[in-house]
């Protein structure tokens, strides 16, 4: 009759599938190669299954290692969260906290702060994922996720950070050249900015003007010659002047102040994205994801939320 998993495997196999490597993990455990490469042996034989794919150069999951690592983490979390309520650690924040953004706010504005939340609070450990579109709200790899606009799902907790508007704009240069739009459907004959990045459909661009029974709504379905998944490269081609783009206001606020772009249609607006912090539910108590919920919160409600912030 096998064993099956230990309480020890569950650490060690989450230590090991973050590493990457046996090696890497033998420094991360404090322990050699030889004794990881030891250990990962005992917990297939014990379980009966093959938990990493091992090549000379690189280690992957298997599919049942993938399963083996879901559930490890959130064992992990939840014993740590029920540390946190019992009082043992509650007082101090501290443990693993696993924060997922977007590519280009991710290293503009989170980032940073969380280099100064971990000089605040030394006994948290903090992973820092950055990907193009939000994770599923079912998936187990974080702790807390960043992103824009609330999801509208009861099994997870979105606390609104920031107020944030997407504003049409471009530089002096390109609307010298092509003439400035006057109205919505002006952008039709215009060169668009392509940006490929979460749900929504590719190209078409909502907006609206007018207040209450004056208000009109539009849906423009724009074309151009450029695309990217990456907003930061899109900013970049509209500096240099290839056409209209559809942003976020705390990408563009510090090139409207310079100058170097201009708003196109101001008196339209697209849906509000506003940045939330967005975490599941068993997590609400736990001190290190309180304690950074409210970091980040604060530090935008200081004069350093993404609408006015100076990006160097």
């Amino acid at each position: 009759m096998k064993e099956g998993l230990l309480p020890a495997d569950l650490g060690f196999f989450s230590a090991l599938a973050s590493a990457g490597s046996l090696s890497a993990a033998a420094r991360e455990l404090g322990i050699t190669t030889p004794a990881v490469s030891r250990h990962l042996a005992q917990m297939e034989r014990r379980l009966g299954v093959s938990l990493v794919n091992r090549t000379t150069r690189r280690m992957g999951l298997t599919a049942e290692g993938e399963v083996c690592l879901a559930h490890a983490r959130r064992i992990l979390g939840d014993i740590q969260d029920l540390g946190e309520l019992l009082g043992a650690t509650r007082s101090t924040p501290q443990g693993l906290l696993r924060v997922n953004a977007t590519l280009g706010f991710g290293r503009s504005h989170i980032a940073p702060l969380i280099s100064r939340f971990v000089r605040q609070y030394p006994k948290v450990e903090v992973q820092l994922q950055l990907s193009v579109n939000p994770p599923p709200i079912t998936d187990d790899s974080y702790d807390v996720n960043i992103r824009f606009g609330a999801p509208p799902d009861a099994r997870v907790i979105a606390r609104r950070l920031a107020a944030n508007r997407r504003l049409l704009c471009a530089s002096p240069a390109y609307l010298q050249a092509h003439g400035t739009p006057r109205v919505p459907s002006d952008l039709v004959r215009h060169n668009c900015i392509g940006i490929r990045q979460g749900e929504a459909a590719y190209g078409l661009w909502r907006l609206s003007s007018g207040k209450g029974k004056q208000l009109e709504t539009h849906a423009i379905k724009t074309r151009g010659n450029l695309s990217t998944n990456d907003g930061e490269i899109a900013v970049n081609w509209a500096l240099d002047g290839h056409g209209i783009l559809l942003r976020a206001e705390w990408d563009i606020s510090r090139y409207l102040k310079s100058g170097r772009l201009v708003l196109v249609l101001p008196q339209c607006h697209s849906p509000d994205a506003d940045i939330h912090a967005v975490y599941p539910q068993r997590h609400q108590m736990a001190a290190r994801v309180r304690a950074f919920v409210d970091f980040v919160a604060a530090a935008f409600s200081q004069g350093q939320s993404p609408q006015i912030a100076e990006m160097g």
